[in-house]
C-alpha cells in the first residue's frame, strides 16, 4: 500500500467527530448522526450546569457572609448529593418502564450508534438517552456519595475569597472561578450523568465501571494541595507556590483528559506501585499484577521497620537480609513445599523436587543461597561494627570499596560489550565476534573466547561486585543518622538493589564514587547532605531518565527522518510537517522531556510526526495476563522453539551476550520464515523472567517487506561483516529500530520445502509403488500384530504357556480386540521358534500340538480336510508328512472334494480363528475382522503373484527374540497366506492393483481422500486396519521419493533399516493432521507431508528436521516499541480504527511497524504464540 491510505475511513471520520465532542465535554451529545428535539440537547445544558448552580448557592451565601466556608461547601455537597440521588431513581424508573414496554423498531445493522425514537420530553427514551444508569448496584451508591463530595470540595475550593488571597487579584479570582467551574461541571457530568469515552484507554472492557470514578479523583487530587495547606499552621512557601499552579493547571484539566496525557485509575494504580517499587524500594517490575501487588505490599514494610529499629547494626543486617530474599525467585517455593509433603518412598528429595530449565530447586541450591546471605551478613556487620566512615572518605576503607566498584564496573562493561556483534551502542562492528554463522559447531569454536569473558564477567556479577558494594554501603557514615525517613528508605533500596539489579546499582555507585573525587577538597552541602542512599535514589533516578529521553530522542528523529525519506511513507503533507516540528522544536522539546520525566510513552498519532505524550502505564503496556495469543496450527513451532529459545537465553542473559538488559526491554529473533518477540518482565538475583511471543508465519506482504529488511540488517551484521563498503565497519543500518546483538544456538525445527515434478509423475517410480506399498503393508502389518501382542519369548511381558492356560479358555472364533493395541518397542528378529524354550530353565519334554483349524470348531476325532494337525518339534512325525495349505484357503468353510467350485464368490462372512499351538504364531496371527473383506475372491487371487513372499519370510524371521530356530515351514506358510489375504484385501480396497497410478490418485490416497472401491467401506470401518494401510501407503511414497533422490534400495537388510528409520524417527502425514503437532512437541527428528501448490499446479515435498541452528537475535528501541502499541491502543480502542488496511499498520521497514502491532497482546495484536512468563535461572 502507498501513503495515501487514509489514517480514518469516512465512516470512522464521522464516527471520530462525534466522540471526541464528547471526550471534551465529559459526555454530553451534542452531535448525533440522526435528527434529535430540541429538547434532547436543552436536557444536557441544564444537567451539564447543575453543579454550577447549586456550587454557586454556597458560593454567593459564603460572599454575603451568611455562611461560613465549611457551611456553604457542606450546603452544595448535600444539594448535589439530592440532585444526584434523584437523577439516578429517574434512570432506574426508567430502565424498569422499557424493560416492561419494549418499542418495535428495524434498526441499521451498519449504524455505529443505535438511533433512539424520542416520543417526549420526558418519556423514559429520553430518560435513558439521557442519563443510561450504572450497572451494578455498589457503583450507584459509590457514584452519587462521591458525586457530593466533589461539589462540596469544589465548592470551597472555588470560592472567591480563597481565590482572592491567592492570587491578590478579583480579576483574576473571577476569571479562574468561572472556568474551573467548566472542569468541575465535566467531572459531574461524567461521573452522575453520562461517562464520557476517555482518550486514555488501558483496558478494553470497563467491567467495573472504573472509568467515571478518573475525571472526578483527578479534582480530588488537586483539591487535596489546598486541603494540606489549610491544615498547617502558617503559610509555607512551597505549598502557596505548587497551589497557585495547581489551580492554573485545574483550568488545563479538560485538555489533559481530551488530550489522553493523565491515566485512568487502574493504570494509575499500577504505574505508580511500580516505579515505587523500583526507584523507592529497590524492586524490579514484576511479570504480573498479582506478583506487583504481593511485591509492593511486602517490600514496603521493609523500610518502615527499618525506621523503627534502634541499632545502625541492627538495621545493617536487617536491611541485607531482607534485600537478598525479596531479590529471589519465589516461583519454584510453592511446587518445592509441595514437593517436600509428598509421601514417597524415595529418601532421595531432590529427585522429587521441581526443575526449570536444568536448574532444580533442591538442597544444593538451596545451601548456595544461605552461604550467599550469611557470607553477606558477616561482611556487613564486621565493617559496619569494626570499620566506620572517617571524616575525610578519601583516605578511608570507603574509599577502596568504591574504587574497586568502579574498576569493577569498567571490567563488567567492557567484557559485556566484546560479546555482541556491535561497540558502542551498535555503531561500530565487533572484530573479535566469530566470522563463521552458518555452521553452529564452527560458531562454537569461534566463540570460545567470547564464552570464556561471558563466565568471567557472570562471577563477578554474581559474587564479586555484590559483596564490593555491601563492603561500601556498610561503611558509610550517613547510617548513623539512619532514623529518618529518606535515609531509612534510601538504605533499604540500596541494600535491596545489590541483589536484585547488581548492574544498575553497580553503576549508581560509580556515579557517587565519581562525584566523590571530582569535589574532593570542596564541599557540596546540599549533595553531602542527602546521605548515599537518597544520593543513589536520584542517580537511579536520573540515569533512567537519560536512558529514556535519549530512546525517545532516537525514535523521534527515526519517525521525523523516515517520513520523508521513505517514498512509501511519504504523505503529501509530509513537508509541512516537517516545518511545523523545526518551527515548533521546543515544544517538541518539552513533549519529549515531559514523557521522559513520567515515564510515559512518547505517542506517534497515527505514526506519524506527530507527537503526544500517552499516558503513564507499567513496562508491560497491556492490563491482561502475560501469554495470551491468537493460536492456530503454526503455533506449535514456536511452542516446541519455546524450550530451547528459552535455555539459549538462559545462558545469554547470565555471560551478559545481549547487553546491559532490564525489564521492559525487547528483542527480535529471525530463523528462516520465523520471528520471535521476547519481551523482559521481571529481573532479580539469580533469575530473569521474560515473555516469548511468536508471529505469524503466512506472511502478508507488509510482513514480507519488514522481515526482509530486518534479514537485510542480520545479514550485514553477522554474516558480510568485511562487506559492508567502509573500512572502519560502521553499522549501515544504525538508525533501524533493531540493532543486532547476538546469535544463538537453538535446537527447532529446519523447514525445506522442494518441487516434485519428475518425481511424483515418473512412470517407473509409479510402477514401484504398488511393490512397495505391499513390502511396507506386510512389515507394518507384522509390526502391528506384535505390538499389539505386547509380548514375545524373551520380552518384556512375556508369560509362559502354564500362565496363558491359567487366564481361561479362549474360544478359537473369539478375535484380539483392536483396542489393546498398545505401542511397544520393536522386534529385532527370530530364528528359533521353539516353544520348549523357557527363562526360568528347562522344563522336562512334552509333546505340543498346534491345530490350524480352517472350519468351524468340532469335536475331537480324526483329521478332517481342511484342517493342519502339527506335532511337535520332538515328536516322531516328520513335518514333510503334514499336507501343504491351499493359497487362500484359510478361513474358508470345510468341504468335500470336488465340491470347491460351490464356494461363495465373497468373502465378508467372519471367519473363525486360526489356533495355532506355538504362542509365537498366535502373536503374528492378523484379527479375524481384518480377513472378513466383503470382495470378490477372484480379485485377490488375481493378485496373488504380487504378494512379496521372499519380503515376509525374511521379516517373518526378523520379529522375534535372537537364539532360536526358523518357523516351522506349515506356520509360516499359513501365516503368509493370513497376512497376504490382508494385504491384497487392502489393495483392492484402496484401489491400487493398477500397476501405474497417476499422481493426482497418489496424492489423493496420501491425504486421505481415498476414491471409492467395493472394499472401501469395510477398510474404514476398521479403523485400525485403516490407519495401518495409510500409514504404509505413506510410508511407500517416503520411500519412493528416497529412491528417485538417492537411489535404489540395495536389499531387503537395507530395505528393513529404512522402515526402522521411518518408524522412530519420521513423522510421515499432513501437516494439518494432529498427529503432525504431537510429533513437533515430541520433537521427533524429521516431519515430511507431501502437498500441491495450487498456483504453480505442482506437487511439493515439505521436510522439517530437527537440528541445532543459529538464532539471530537483536535489541529493539525499547520506547520505539511503547510508542506504537500506546498510538495502537488510542487507534483501536478510542478511534475504533479496526481497518486491516489503515495507514499505521503499513509495513515499514525502518520501524517495523507492522510486525510490532502483531506482537501486542490481543485484543489488539495477534501474535500465534505467547508463552507464560519463563522464570530463567541465571545465577
Amino acid at each position: 500500500m502507498g501513503p495515501d491510505v487514509p489514517l480514518l475511513n469516512d465512516y470512522k471520520q464521522e464516527f471520530f467527530w462525534k466522540r471526541f465532542p464528547q471526550t471534551v465535554l465529559g459526555g454530553p451529545r451534542f452531535k448525533l448522526g440522526y435528527c434529535a428535539p430540541p429538547y434532547v440537547y436543552i436536557h444536557q445544558i441544564i444537567l451539564f450546569l447543575t453543579p454550577w448552580l447549586i456550587g454557586g448557592v454556597g458560593t454567593l451565601l459564603h460572599q454575603l457572609q451568611v455562611l461560613e466556608e465549611l457551611g456553604a461547601a457542606s450546603l452544595s455537597g448535600g444539594l448535589m448529593l439530592g440532585a444526584a440521588v434523584v437523577v439516578q431513581a429517574l434512570a432506574v424508573r426508567a430502565a424498569q418502564r422499557t424493560g416492561r414496554v419494549e418499542r418495535i423498531h428495524t434498526a441499521s445493522i451498519l449504524a455505529e450508534e443505535e438511533e433512539v425514537e424520542f416520543a417526549s420530553c420526558a418519556g423514559p427514551e429520553t430518560v435513558r438517552f439521557l442519563i443510561p444508569g450504572k450497572r451494578l448496584i455498589p457503583n450507584t451508591v459509590l457514584h452519587v456519595v462521591l458525586a457530593g463530595v466533589v461539589c462540596g470540595l469544589g465548592t470551597w475550593y472555588l470560592l472567591l475569597s480563597r481565590l482572592s488571597n491567592l492570587y491578590g487579584s478579583q480579576w483574576a479570582a473571577g476569571l479562574i472561578f468561572i472556568l474551573s467551574w467548566v472542569t468541575l461541571c465535566i467531572g459531574e457530568y461524567s461521573l452522575i450523568i453520562n461517562t464520557a469515552p476517555e482518550t486514555a484507554t488501558f483496558q478494553p472492557q470497563d467491567t467495573y465501571e472504573i472509568t467515571p470514578l478518573t475525571r472526578p479523583l483527578y479534582i480530588l487530587i488537586f483539591i487535596a494541595v489546598d486541603i494540606a495547606q489549610s491544615r498547617v499552621t502558617g503559610p509555607i512557601p512551597a505549598l502557596v507556590l505548587s497551589s497557585q499552579v495547581l489551580h492554573v493547571l485545574f483550568l488545563l484539566l479538560p485538555l489533559l483528559w481530551a488530550l489522553g496525557l493523565l491515566s485512568p485509575l487502574d493504570a494509575l494504580l499500577l504505574w505508580g506501585m511500580e516505579q515505587t517499587l523500583v526507584f523507592g524500594l529497590g524492586g524490579s517490575p514484576m511479570s504480573t499484577n498479582f506478583r506487583l501487588l504481593v511485591m509492593f505490599m511486602v517490600s514496603v514494610c521493609v523500610p518502615v521497620c527499618t525506621f523503627f529499629i534502634p541499632s545502625t547494626l541492627g538495621v545493617v543486617l536487617f536491611t541485607v537480609a531482607l534485600g537478598f530474599l525479596l531479590s529471589l525467585d519465589f516461583s519454584q517455593v510453592g511446587p518445592l513445599l509441595r514437593a517436600c509433603r509428598m509421601d514417597g518412598q524415595s529418601t532421595d528429595l531432590s529427585a522429587r523436587l521441581p526443575s526449570s530449565l536444568g536448574w532444580g530447586l533442591g538442597w544444593r541450591e538451596v545451601l548456595l543461597h544461605l552461604v550467599l546471605l550469611l557470607g553477606a551478613l558477616t561482611e556487613a556487620g564486621l565493617l559496619h561494627y569494626f570499620l566506620p566512615s572517617p571524616q575525610d572518605w578519601s583516605v578511608g576503607p570507603q574509599a577502596v570499596a568504591g574504587y574497586l566498584s568502579l574498576i569493577l564496573f569498567v571490567i563488567n562493561w567492557t567484557l559485556q560489550e566484546v560479546q555482541g556483534v556491535y561497540l558502542l551502542g551498535g555503531v561500530f562492528h565487533n572484530p573479535l565476534y566469530p566470522k563463521e554463522t552458518t555452521n553452529v559447531k564452527v560458531f562454537k569454536v569461534q566463540s570460545k573466547c567470547l564464552r570464556m569473558a561471558g563466565m568471567i564477567r557472570r562471577v563477578l556479577v554474581n559474587l564479586v561486585a555484590p559483596f564490593a558494594m555491601i563492603a561500601f554501603l556498610a561503611m558509610d557514615g550517613s547510617l548513623l543518622a539512619l532514623h529518618t525517613a529518606s535515609l531509612s528508605v534510601g538504605f533499604t533500596r540500596a541494600f535491596r538493589a545489590v541483589w536484585q539489579s547488581t548492574e544498575h546499582l553497580l553503576f549508581q555507585v560509580t556515579v557517587v564514587t565519581v562525584v566523590r573525587l571530582l569535589a574532593m577538597g570542596s564541599e557540596l552541602p546540599w549533595w553531602d547532605g542527602l546521605g548515599t542512599g537518597v544520593q543513589l535514589i536520584l542517580v537511579s533516578l536520573a540515569s533512567d531518565r537519560l536512558l529514556q529521553l535519549t530512546s525517545k530522542v532516537r525514535f523521534a528523529l527515526t519517525v521525523l527522518v523516515t517520513s520523508w525519506t521513505e517514498k512509501k511513507q511519504r504523505r503529501q503533507w509530509a513537508g509541512a510537517l516537517l516545518a511545523l516540528n523545526a518551527a515548533f522544536s521546543p515544544l517538541l522539546l518539552c513533549t519529549l522531556v515531559l514523557s521522559a520525566l513520567l515515564s510515559a510513552p512518547l505517542l506517534p498519532l497515527f505514526t506519524l510526526p506527530v507527537f503526544l505524550v500517552g499516558f503513564p502505564r507499567p513496562q508491560r503496556c497491556w492490563p491482561g495476563p502475560v501469554g495470551t495469543a491468537c493460536s492456530c496450527p503454526d503455533s506449535v513451532y514456536y511452542q516446541q522453539m519455546s524450550g530451547s529459545l528459552a535455555a539459549a537465553l538462559r545462558t545469554a542473559f547470565a555471560g551478559g551476550v545481549l547487553g546491559l538488559s532490564s525489564p521492559g526491554s525487547h528483542f527480535l529473533g529471525r530463523f528462516q520464515d520465523r520471528i520471535v518477540w521476547i519481551n523482559v518482565l521481571e529481573q532479580g538475583f539469580g533469575y530473569c523472567s521474560v515473555n516469548i511471543k511468536g508471529l505469524e508465519l503466512q506472511e502478508t506482504s507488509c510482513h514480507t517487506a519488514e522481515a526482509r529488511r530486518v534479514d537485510e540488517v542480520f545479514e550485514s551484521a553477522f554474516e558480510a561483516p568485511d562487506g559492508l563498503g567502509l573500512p572502519t565497519g560502521l553499522n549501515l543500518h544504525w538508525g533501524n529500530a533493531m540493532t543486532p546483538r547476538a546469535a544463538l544456538p537453538v535446537c527447532t525445527y529446519s523447514d525445506a520445502r522442494s518441487v516434485l515434478t519428475g518425481i511424483i509423475d515418473s512412470h517407473t517410480n509409479l510402477r514401484q509403488l504398488r511393490d512397495d506399498f505391499l513390502k511396507v503393508l506386510v512389515w507394518v502389518l507384522l509390526q502391528s500384530c506384535v505390538r499389539g501382542g505386547r509380548a514375545f519369548v524373551g520380552g518384556p511381558g512375556y508369560k509362559p504357556e502354564g500362565s496363558l492356560q491359567d487366564s481361561g479358555p479362549q474360544s478359537p472364533t473369539e478375535a484380539p480386540s483392536s483396542e489393546c493395541r498398545q505401542d511397544s518397542p520393536s522386534l529385532n528378529s527370530l530364528s528359533d521358534w521353539s516353544d520348549e524354550d523357557d527363562l526360568f530353565g528347562p522344563q522336562p519334554a512334552r509333546k505340543t500340538t498346534a491345530l490350524v483349524s480352517v472350519g468351524a470348531p468340532l469335536p475331537a476325532g480324526p483329521s478332517l480336510p481342511g484342517s493342519v494337525e502339527l506335532n511337535s518339534l520332538y515328536g516322531d512325525v516328520p513335518l514333510s508328512a503334514i499336507q501343504p495349505l491351499r493359497p487362500l484357503g484359510l478361513g474358508l468353510p470345510a468341504m468335500d472334494r470336488g465340491q470347491e467350485s460351490e464356494v461363495p464368490g465373497l468373502v465378508g462372512f467372519t471367519p473363525p480363528r486360526v489356533k495355532f499351538g506355538s504362542p509365537h504364531a498366535d502373536l503374528l496371527e492378523p484379527p479375524l475382522a481384518w480377513r472378513a473383506a466383503p470382495l470378490a475372491a477372484s480379485r485377490p487371487q488375481q493378485l496373488r503373484l504380487a504378494f512379496p513372499e521372499e519380503w515376509f519370510h525374511f521379516v517373518l524371521g526378523r520379529l522375534g527374540p535372537a537364539g532360536q530356530g526358523e518357523a516351522p515351514k506349515p506356520v509360516a506358510e499359513a501365516l503368509r497366506e493370513l497376512h497376504a489375504q490382508v494385504a491384497l484385501n487392502c489393495l483392492v480396497a484402496l484401489g491400487a492393483e493398477t500397476t501405474t497410478p497417476s499422481p493426482s490418485y497418489v496424492y489423493r490416497v496420501y491425504c486421505g481422500d481415498v476414491p471409492w472401491t467395493e472394499g472401501l467401506d469395510w477398510l474404514t470401518s476398521n479403523k485400525e486396519l485403516y490407519h495401518l494401510t495409510m500409514k504404509a501407503f505413506r510410508y511407500s511414497f517416503k520411500l519412493l521419493l528416497d529412491q528417485a533422490s538417492l537411489g535404489a534400495i540395495g536389499g531387503p537388510e537395507e530395505l528393513l533399516s529404512t522402515l526402522e528409520e521411518y518408524e522412530q524417527d519420521w513423522y510421515i502425514g499432513l501437516a494439518s493432521e494432529h498427529g503432525w503437532r504431537d510429533a513437533v512437541l515430541q520433537e521427533k527428528p524429521f516431519l515430511f507431508s507431501l502437498g500441491y501448490d495450487l498456483t504453480m499446479g505442482t506437487y511439493t515435498g515439505r521436510v522439517l528436521t530437527l537440528q541445532e541452528v543459529l538464532v539471530q537475535l537483536g535489541h529493539l528501541n525499547g520506547e520505539g516499541v511503547r510508542g506504537q502499541w500506546a498510538n495502537l491502543s488510542w487507534e483501536l480502542l478510542y478511534a475504533t480504527n479496526d481497518d486491516e488496511e489503515r495507514y499505521s499498520i503499513q509495513a515499514h521497514p525502518v520501524l517495523l511497524r507492522n510486525l510490532t502491532v502483531q506482537a501486542a497482546d490481543p485484543p489488539l495484536g495477534y501474535p500465534i504464540y505467547s508463552s507464560a512468563p519463563l522464570h530463567l535461572p541465571v545465577f
